[in-house]
């Protein structure tokens, strides 16, 4: 027997849609900030592994 289930008003599909979407904005923020910092530490390491910056 399948069962019947109903989909939520248009209202509320809409406010889950936008609710959806600034969460994958904020990944995608996220995504962002994770590479830039990936891209300065591998930076900080070739200055450091050169010998350019002595650490004491």
């Amino acid at each position: 027997m399948k069962s019947v289930k109903e989909l939520p008003s248009l209202a509320e599909q809409t406010a889950i849609a936008f609710v959806l979407s600034d969460i994958d904005a904020e990944i995608e923020a996220l995504e962002q900030k994770r590479d830039k910092y990936k891209q300065i530490k591998h930076g900080a390491m070739q200055v450091l592994l050169a010998g350019k910056i002595l650490l004491i």
